[in-house]
């Protein structure tokens, strides 16, 4: 199990991996059925474990002596927002959140129902009444 975790993490962060395999595998022996191929039931935890651990590294802030400068296209995309979220800040709360979930978020509108407490056909509708009110605002650019 050793292996399979440096395998995975590489030589230093292995041991911890390894600990929560045995852990795991404790917590979970009595519910394993009677036969079963123990030495692959624990690769498998130190598997899952070991990209558990790498998961929780990648994720954790790295310190920096100095905050990097932001873009030239970064600074662009500031100054040429042209006061869309002013624009979405004036829309009714139930529009602006439908637009939010549905066209920013990604969100299926039984979702976005969910969320705002209605039903898929009344998110439809306020996220459609959202976007027309906003093309009022910016309609398209004739080219």
């Amino acid at each position: 199990m050793l292996r399979v975790c440096r395998a995975v993490l590489g030589w230093d962060l292995a041991h911890d991996a390894w600990s929560e395999t045995f852990l795991a595998a404790l917590q979970a022996y009595p519910d394993l059925a009677p036969g079963s191929n123990v030495e692959a039931w624990l690769v498998t935890i130190a598997k899952r474990k070991a990209i558990d651990q790498h998961r929780a590294t990648i994720r954790r802030p790295v310190p920096l002596a100095k905050l990097p400068e932001p873009s030239v296209t970064e600074l662009a995309a500031v100054d040429t927002d042209h006061g869309i979220w002013d624009a979405l800040a004036r829309l009714p709360l139930k529009q602006r959140e439908a637009v939010a979930y549905h066209y920013l978020g990604g969100l299926p509108y039984s979702d976005v129902a969910r969320l705002l407490g209605n039903s898929p056909d009344a998110a439809r509708r306020a996220a459609a009444d959202g976007i027309k009110a906003l093309r009022t605002t910016y309609p398209k650019d004739p080219l």
